[in-house]
């Protein structure tokens, strides 16, 4: 391990301690409208703990820098609100960094807010409106304002109210915003780029649910597919690890190098019927014919009776999170948008038939609730006036499809191409190979890149890549080089820490490349290593 501590100091990262005002309410109050209010103001002091835990964010910070707690309630509409955290470091680097939440989920991040203010961030991140698990959508049943507060609001609100106490805090202006947020924190990301093009600077963003309209839906049909429990095409989870197996065993090899990790699953020509029972063969390690019917439809496109697309599909090598969205074995499936955005029915035995109507996808799209879609492809704005994003996919994500994100960004293209807008500019997307939902892998492939959720995965005082503090391994060092040195990332160097613990050392790491590239073993070195392998167009050697 290494650390660069000089490149820290180029940016100007070096904290200073100095602040304008006291950690009060009192102090804070009046640089807020009247619709806010602040809950309280706290000082913690150096490695100090802090306690506020939510059902998305259930676990306490351990080990903060000294800094000033705030939270902060915003009136949203006659019957809604929304609050928002505010970690404000004695050590700050003139700098903003919002986080994002997941799911439905509703809480304050201050795990995130912990890693950021550890970098010496003045961290924010907002409730949504509500609490409740990734899950759990009944605070949205019959509640337009909630869903909005949810859809964007809560995010925006607090990020313009969040900066105004900053710099009333400090005495100073912020130099640069950022923001980082993985899932549903991927598409509040983007909807900011969308909406409020002058929020941020530039943002890390990984796998977005960035249209709710389809992905909703999508989750459910997949468990449709996989429905009844009693019929011959059920695929029980018990059978899941046999298919990951053949999986593994055909694809590895073919990306060039036999590590384990599955690099280019797109490009993998697998043979499903390997997989198909013999008369003589147990049939607790093969499918049946019915059943391989079942997962041809994971392995394929969302489509209509007429081929009309509607969602694309997972990708080879993510069978191991389908135990999330594919295990029906208990027989009873839901779908929380479905029922409490759309249909505004919370029966949980509520009938979905055997396949969705397209007329249920087509009237999701066309409601929209809380305008939560972020498919508005035009970010010439957001690029015209110089912001920058770094967005990211974990080729092995069995929650939120990969393809999901490489039909974002070839929309992208698709829409600013032809207005002449050099989408590399400003636009940067990359493929993490083995890593499944956000983070981690199960096949133990290199993952961490500093990205939203990540750190604080590692550990709770955990922040950066640690021993690699530099734009060529930390992503978020990647995009501030960029937005405040115009200098553009081309490869991330991931990395995977033995056990995903960082004392116990680096297991292996590899580079990612600047989509559509791949990164090519060089054939010669250890494979471990990010300097035996090279990033390569797709039709190079």
């Amino acid at each position: 391990m290494h650390t660069t501590s000089t490149f820290l100091v180029g940016l100007g990262l070096q904290a200073t301690a100095a602040h304008a005002l006291g950690c009060s309410s009192s102090a804070l109050s009046p640089f807020l409208p009247a619709n806010a209010t602040i809950s309280y103001a706290i000082s913690v002091p150096e490695n100090g703990t802090w306690a506020q835990p939510s059902p998305e964010f259930p676990a306490n910070d351990t080990g903060l820098p000294a800094l000033c707690a705030i939270a902060v309630n915003v009136i949203s509409s006659p019957n809604t609100s929304y609050n928002f955290g505010l970690f404000l470091p004695e050590q700050w680097n003139s700098r903003f960094l919002a986080s994002g939440n997941g799911g439905f989920a509703g809480g304050i991040n201050w795990n995130d807010m912990e890693t950021n203010a550890l970098s010496g961030f003045a961290s924010i991140s907002t409730d949504t409106g509500h609490l409740s698990t990734s899950r759990d959508a009944s605070w949205a049943l019959n509640n337009p304002e909630s869903q909005i507060d949810w859809g964007y609001r809560a995010l925006h609100g607090s990020i313009v109210l969040g900066k105004a106490l900053t710099e009333a805090f400090y005495g100073d202006q912020i130099k640069y915003s950022y923001y980082s947020g993985c899932s549903t924190g991927g598409r509040q990301g983007l909807k900011e780029i969308q909406m409020f093009p002058e929020d941020f600077d530039g943002l890390l963003i990984g796998a977005p649910a960035w249209k709710t309209s389809r992905l909703q839906p999508y989750s459910l049909e997949v468990e449709l597919w996989n429905l009844p429990v009693n019929s011959s095409h059920h695929i029980p989870s018990s059978l899941l690890p046999v298919i990951s197996k053949e999986v593994m065993r055909q694809c590895d090899g073919q990306d060039g190098l036999a590590d384990g990790i599955i690099s280019d699953p797109l490009g993998c020509n697998f043979i499903p019927e390997s997989l198909l029972c013999t008369p003589t063969s147990d049939t607790k390690s093969c499918l049946t014919a019915p059943q391989l019917n079942t997962l041809y439809k994971i392995y394929h496109d969302w489509t209509d009776t007429n081929d009309t697309f509607i969602f694309p599909h997972y990708t080879l090598g993510s069978e191991d999170q389908y135990g999330t969205v594919f295990n029906t074995d208990s027989g009873s499936v839901s779908s929380p948008w479905l029922q409490n955005f759309i249909l505004n029915n919370s029966d949980p035995n509520y009938n979905w038939g055997e396949s969705l109507p397209y007329s249920l996808i087509e009237l999701g799209d066309r409601l929209n609730p809380g305008h939560a879609n972020a498919d508005n492809f035009d970010m010439s704005p957001f690029a015209a006036r110089g912001g920058k994003f770094i967005h990211y996919h974990g080729l092995s994500d069995g929650l939120i499809p990969t393809t999901f994100s490489i039909y974002f960004h070839q929309q992208v293209l698709s829409t600013l191409i032809p207005k002449g807008v050099a989408v590399s500019d400003f636009y940067k997307f990359y493929l993490v190979p083995g890593m499944g939902h956000c983070l981690a892998s199960s096949v133990d492939a290199p993952w961490h890149i500093g990205g939203g959720n990540q750190p604080f995965a590692l550990g709770p005082t955990v922040h950066g890549v640690p021993g690699f503090e530099d734009p060529k391994h930390d992503a978020m060092l990647a995009l501030m080089q960029w937005v405040e040195n115009g200098v553009a990332p081309e490869e991330i160097v991931a990395t995977k820490y033995v056990n995903d613990t960082v004392k116990l050392g680096v297991l292996r790491q590899r580079p990612l490349c600047a989509y559509p590239k791949q990164a090519r073993y060089n054939g010669t070195g250890d494979a471990d290593v990010a300097e035996s392998w090279s990033c390569k167009e797709l039709w190079e050697m």
